[in-house]
């Protein structure tokens, strides 16, 4: 006989639904506790109790238990019948370390951290004024807070790895890279969607270019790749200049992090430094219109309260390439969020 066929679960009802939403943090705080205490490297080994790692962590084992059980009820953990728990599928994913393939610790540890969830605390300021929660709160903004905090900035950077991490092969196989011999990666931090590309495109060679600070891995990460002997690292800040020379220059989750005005003199920097046969390659998550669900939409609220930026339509680009003097040629979609919008200058 057929399985029986389960009916399907009713629908909250509004006041549910909207209630499961404003209670969404609740969770987030319990997965950063998770992540800052390293449970995972704890459970690496194999199933322990509370008790066992809270005498060597310098906790207090029953409220320890009361996490770890709530984390099982998540399916982060699986709770066995002498109470001790292992790590699930979902758990492994909270190991530590740049080498363990999949790992979501950093950026949990960056999402949900104090220094950036304080400035979605005050959306709402954002949406009155304008202006940026983050820059109000902190004095400074953003990506000047990372330059002045590194250990935030290392996770940050091993976090947009994370978070982007199947759009760089995705916009590698959709875009078409034949005939080109150089792609500079403007503000592309340790080089991950450059090194993708290379590793795709063998004749190509790259110039990633992003502050100091943030290039500082770059090697080493690029190394690890094995594609350092076809990349220079050239410390640059977009908004003074960019390297010439380039085919083509790419900007990856550059745009959206500013303000209209930033994005006008990156723009226009890059105005300069372009022949008229290169291509402007914009890759970013391009937002459909009206009513259509998009991840974009979410993060964009994001953009306006930490770095000040926004997500655009593929309309909104047109109209803003067209003020930095370019021409907006076509959007490219990939196997991922994101699409490459191309352009060229007028």
């Amino acid at each position: 006989m057929p399985d029986a066929v389960k009916p399907s679960e009713p629908a909250l009802p509004p006041d549910m639904q909207l209630i499961q939403m404003a209670s969404a943090y609740w969770v987030s705080r319990i997965v950063h506790a998770a992540a800052e205490l390293a449970l995972a490297d704890h459970l690496a080994q194999g199933p322990r109790s509370a008790a066992e790692i809270a005498g060597k962590a310098g906790l207090n084992a029953p409220a320890l238990h009361r996490l770890m059980r709530s984390l099982a009820g998540l399916g982060i953990l699986d709770e066995g019948e002498d109470k001790r728990f292992a790590l699930t599928p979902l758990g492994e994913a909270l190991k530590s370390g740049k080498a363990v393939a999949g790992s979501a610790r950093a950026a949990v540890l960056t999402l949900a951290s104090p220094w950036f969830s304080t400035a979605m605390d005050q959306l709402t300021e954002s949406v009155r004024s304008g202006g940026t929660a983050f820059e109000k709160i902190n004095g400074m903004a953003v990506f000047d807070y990372l330059g002045r905090h590194h250990e935030a900035a290392s996770l940050f950077s091993e976090t947009m790895v994370g978070i982007h991490g199947s759009e760089p092969p995705a916009v590698a196989a959709a875009y078409d890279f034949s005939g080109l011999k150089t792609v500079v990666d403007v503000g592309g931090a340790t080089g991950n969607m450059l090194a993708a590309i290379l590793l795709r495109h063998k004749g190509l060679r790259g110039i990633l270019a992003d502050l100091p600070h943030v290039v500082k891995d770059a090697p080493a990460f690029l190394s690890a790749k094995g594609v350092s002997d076809r990349v220079s690292v050239a410390p640059h800040n977009f908004f003074e200049s960019v390297p010439e020379g380039g085919d083509a220059y790419i900007l990856s989750h550059v745009l959206h992090d500013w303000s209209e005005a930033q994005c006008l003199t990156i723009l226009g920097n890059l105005h300069k430094a372009m022949t008229a046969e290169a291509r402007l390659l914009i890759v970013e998550m391009v937002l459909p219109g009206r009513n259509e669900p998009h991840f974009g939409k979410i993060l964009d609220m994001v953009m306006l309260a930490v770095p000040g930026g926004e997500e655009r339509t593929g309309e909104e680009y047109e109209a803003l390439l067209a003020k930095a003097g370019f021409k907006l040629t076509r959007i490219v979609p990939t196997a991922s969020p994101v699409s490459v919008v191309e352009a060229v200058k007028m």
